[in-house]
């Protein structure tokens, strides 16, 4: 019959003694407690033999010792999040820290999907369309004061109208004169020309384009002939029923510049004071 084992730390008979075998050396309770038996993180005692141990990111607990720091529920068989170094049941760590669902107002639990727009959360199934409230899930929307609208609702119900073929705008628009338009809806209303990103100008509500507007409707210098349009260098002098380009408003006989001198009429021509003396 052979003999009982020895603790091979200690040399005691393990005679009717438990035996914890360490990669197959038999040590008593006594030195495997002294030499590997992990701490508890809460309650700073050893964890026994006996006893059920948990391990969460290199941190070992009694099983009873593994509890929510909030409302104290084991958490062995539960969901938790680690807050801070601290433990958290689920219910805790939402009622503390989750996001609240600006539709419902509940918690947004970890883990579920959710969406977020401009800071606030939503669970995913309350992120619904103001006008179909259907859940827009991850489809495109458009705000709108305050509400989210799929992209049929907001051109059917919200959207403006192009003043020119009133159809829904969404974007890349532009506005005169209080209303909106279409980049490509926006038109002289002389040639047709698309007026966006170019200088025009109006007759009463008529937009035209500078050369419409030239044409049709600026006033002729006296001395040229060609359209004052107040565009550029459009700086005019007027005399009576006459316009004239400042340029252009010089001395019929000498061609000094009149701007900003005395000036005398004769007949269709106008005069500097010395050609004027010399009459």
């Amino acid at each position: 019959m052979s003999e009982p084992p020895s603790c091979r730390s200690c040399s005691e008979s393990l005679s009717g003694q438990t035996v914890i075998r360490v990669a197959e050396e038999p040590l008593c309770v006594r030195c495997h407690q002294r030499r590997h038996a992990n701490t508890c993180q809460v309650c700073e005692q050893l964890i026994g033999h006996d006893e059920k141990e948990l391990v969460h990111q290199d941190r070992f607990f009694h099983e009873n010792c593994f509890r929510c720091c909030s409302c104290n529920r084991s958490l062995a068989a539960e969901p938790f999040t680690q807050q801070g170094g601290a433990l958290l049941c689920s219910s805790c760590y939402c009622s503390r820290f989750s996001s609240r669902c600006a539709a419902c107002s509940q918690s947004v639990q970890p883990g579920s999907r959710m969406l977020e727009y401009d800071g606030a959360a939503w669970h995913e199934d309350c992120f619904l369309c103001s006008g179909c409230r259907k859940p827009i899930g991850a489809e495109a929307f458009v705000p709108d004061a305050g509400r989210f609208y799929c992209l049929a609702c907001y051109e059917q119900q919200v959207a403006p109208r192009c003043s020119h073929c009133r159809k829904a705008l969404t974007k890349g628009g532009l506005t005169y004169r209080g209303e909106v338009w279409h980049r490509d809806c926006f038109l002289c209303c002389g040639c047709g020309c698309a007026l966006a990103g170019q200088t025009f100008t109006s007759q009463g509500e008529r937009p035209y384009c500078v050369r419409c507007f030239s044409s049709l409707y600026a006033k002729k210098c006296a001395a040229c002939n060609t359209p004052i349009t107040g565009f550029g260098d459009g700086k005019y002098v007027s005399f009576e029923e006459r316009q004239w380009h400042q340029p252009c408003f010089k001395c019929s006989r000498c061609s000094v510049s009149l701007v900003g001198s005395g000036f005398f009429p004769d007949r269709d021509q106008i005069l500097c004071a010395d050609c004027n003396s010399d009459d």
